[in-house]
């Protein structure tokens, strides 16, 4: 059996989907109830209470592990959760890291997911560790200003980075999860071509049909807008790393190709899949 947490979110969702397709038996956590696929069983569990995940990983043998706000929180103990997994029977752990911690390795938040990642390395444990860089789903947060107003606002119109579609990261972790071959790897995941938030609202204009028009923000106007959903810290680091990505940031990775046997998915791919929520 396979435990997948952050079963409901972008990369969970087609991933727990992909694993019961293959025939996997599959336990989907997330904090709340959502939806999964027939067969699939759900856990509510929440990662900063590791004895939480106790009645999901009973019988398990792989775990994806999906921290990303948990990660965060004050009183975060992400290594107790590689610990409880290990004790319950776990053999196999796919890590969802993130490339920041080798192209930016000293902000606060990659320096705390790279002892994660070292946690598991010295685990004893099988594991895979996967790197996305940025995701193409970020522009989900552009959704409704394009509903209502046919407008995108956001920083640095034209600089441009490879974000990667979150189904090729969850096409990788099956892979990392179903197959031995994958074990002790670290993989770094990336999109095909690095693309500016300008050409991607020309993306989004182009499946809709309608012109969408963009508004560059400055980094003050853009700072003051995230701030409200994180904190002033993390917010710099990412205008950071959207506004000066530095050459480990522009490189493209062969590694979605090498584990798939296809380029990763284009941007324009992830709009298609999506364009009803632009609509």
């Amino acid at each position: 059996m396979i435990v997948v947490t952050g079963a409901t979110g972008n990369i969970g969702r087609p991933l727990t989907q992909a694993l019961a397709d293959a025939g996997a038996q599959v336990t989907a956590v997330s904090r709340r109830p959502g939806p999964v696929p027939d067969g699939v069983r759900h856990v509510a569990a929440d990662l900063t209470d590791p004895a939480s995940l106790e009645p999901a990983l009973a019988g398990a043998k792989a775990l994806f592990l999906l921290l990303s706000g948990d990660l965060h929180a004050a009183d975060a103990d992400s290594a107790a959760v590689i610990e409880r997994a290990a004790a319950s029977g776990v053999r196999r752990v796919v890590l969802l890291s993130t490339l920041g911690v080798v192209t930016r390795p000293f902000g606060r938040t990659r320096i705390a997911m790279r002892e994660l990642e070292d946690t598991l390395q010295a685990s004893g444990l099988d594991w895979v560790i996967l790197r996305p860089g940025g995701f193409a789903s970020n522009a989900q947060w552009w959704a409704e200003s394009v509903r209502t107003q046919r407008v995108v606002a956001a920083p640095f119109g034209d600089v441009a980075v490879p974000i990667l579609d979150p189904a090729d990261i969850a096409e990788v972790a099956a892979a990392a999860l179903l197959e031995d071959r994958h074990i002790g790897g670290v993989y770094a995941l990336t999109g095909p071509d690095p693309i500016s938030p300008r050409r991607q609202v020309e993306v989004i204009a182009s499946a809709l049909g309608e012109p969408v028009r963009f508004h560059e923000l400055t980094r003050e106007e853009a700072k003051a807008a995230m701030t409200q959903a994180m904190p002033p810290e993390l917010a710099d680091d990412t205008l950071d790393i959207l506004g000066s990505p530095n050459a480990s940031e522009l490189e493209i990775s062969p590694d979605v190709e090498r584990v798939l046997g296809r380029p990763p998915r284009t941007f324009a791919d992830w709009v298609s899949r999506n364009i009803a929520m632009f609509r």
